[in-house]
Formats: structure tokens, sequence, C-alpha cells
């Protein structure tokens, strides 16, 4: 997962075992909620995200962050072309903007994280996203990353929501949204990196956003998603690897 500007980098980008926790625990059993939020605390009744196997600093918890998917083909686009610089992580993290960095949850809050997610998606709506030329956080942070031209508010404003109740946590620099592109690599590949997306644009609408976990394979999987206007994709239903 990515997002703020320690890293645009390490915290976000694939690297959960010093992941800020998020504050405040589950709550005793996920009340009733309009829509498909009333199947938010899982198919089995039992913790949300995933199935075991998460990478957590710890038993019993999870590393998670929440983003938005580029969808494609932008989203293979742009992932093959980080793969073309050599980036290690280009096939461990979907493509995506970051709403929640990695941030490690015990397992039992998963209910309320989800219940909470699933809230917020539930009162918004669709916006649009357009992406246009390159950017970077040299010398703060080893990034070069695709720029966002119009929906940044769009992100602020759900990026804001979701960092409150069961999520709230400080970030250490403001949230800017990006996609990265380039992270951690030699000067010139980072160079690179900048020239060839630098003309590059793409543009969709945004239909909501998704929950991911990081695995022990140190691989991120989406696990549910959330529609603007209805909440969850199904009550219940999750994503399967």
């Amino acid at each position: 997962m990515v997002t703020d500007r320690t890293a645009p980098g390490d915290a976000a980008e694939g690297r959960p075992g010093g992941a800020p926790s998020a504050k405040g625990g589950a709550a005793a059993g996920a009340p009733d909620a309009p829509g498909d939020c009333r199947g938010a605390e899982g198919a089995d009744g039992g913790a949300g995200a995933g199935s075991g196997g998460g990478s957590g600093g710890g038993s019993g918890v999870r590393a998670i962050g929440v983003a938005i998917p580029i969808p494609d083909p932008h989203g293979s686009y742009l992932q093959a072309k980080r793969a073309s610089f050599g980036d290690p992580l280009a096939n461990a993290i979907p493509t995506h903007i970051t709403l929640l960095p990695p941030t490690e949850v015990p397992e039992p809050a998963l209910d309320a994280v989800e219940l909470h997610l699933c809230e917020i998606a539930r009162t918004e709506r669709p916006f649009h996203i357009r992406l246009r030329g390159s950017g970077t956080f040299r010398p703060v942070s080893p990034v070069v990353f695709v720029a966002l031209a119009e929906g940044i508010a769009g992100c602020e404003r759900l990026q804001e929501r979701i960092l409150s109740g069961p999520l709230a946590r400080p970030l250490p620099f403001p949230y800017h949204p990006h996609v990265t592109i380039a992270h951690h690599l030699p000067e010139d590949v980072m160079d690179r990196a900048f020239k060839e997306l630098a003309g590059y644009s793409a543009e969709f609408d945004v239909w909501g956003f998704s929950l991911y976990e990081h695995g022990q394979d140190g691989v991120w999987r989406p696990q549910r998603d959330f529609v603007f206007g209805k909440g969850g994709r199904d009550p219940g239903e999750r994503r399967t690897a």
C-alpha cells in the first residue's frame, strides 16, 4: 500500500513491520446498519478481512491498507511499467491510490473496521480521476509517481473519513494522493521512470475502494470491495485470492 510522504516509500510500499497501529478496539458486535453494511461482520461471523496468514506485527494482528484500485487497462499498464524499471515490489502491490497506509489492526477489530468502511462507502458517490504526468518525492523520499490532475479533492475527502473511528492514526506528512511507479531504485532508473511517464495520461470513474491485506509472502491482496452508494459488493462476500 502506498500513501504519505514518509514513504510513499517504506511504510507505504509493502513493509508493514513498523506500521503504526490503529487506535480503538472492536465493537462488541457489529450493530445493525442500513443496506449492505449489515453483512460487514463477515460471511462466517468471524474476523473480517482475509482468513489468516496476514503479516502483522505479532499473533492476532493483521496488516491492512485501503486504496482505490486503478482499473485496467491503466492499472495493468502501470504495473508493467513499474516492473520494467526493475522495482521488486511491482508484482506485490496492485496499482492503486492509497487511502489508508499499512496499518496493524488486532484481528478482533476487523469487524468494526469493515463496518466503518462500509458506512463511508454507502454515503459516498462516484467521482472522476484524471492521471497526468509524473512527479517525485525526492529528495525527501525515493519515489516517482504518476500525478492526479483531477479527483484530488475526492481522494482527500475519503482519506480523512477513513482515518477516523477504528482507523484513526497520525500521519507524519500531509496526504498526497498519487500512483507509485518506482520506489527505492537507483537514481538513474528513477530519472528514467520520471521521463517515461512524463507524458502519461488516463482517466476513469471511481466506483469505490478496496480493503487489502499484506500476506506472509509479502503480497498485498484485495479482501473486500466497498462500493459507493451501496457499501459492500454483496453482504458478507469477500474476494478469493
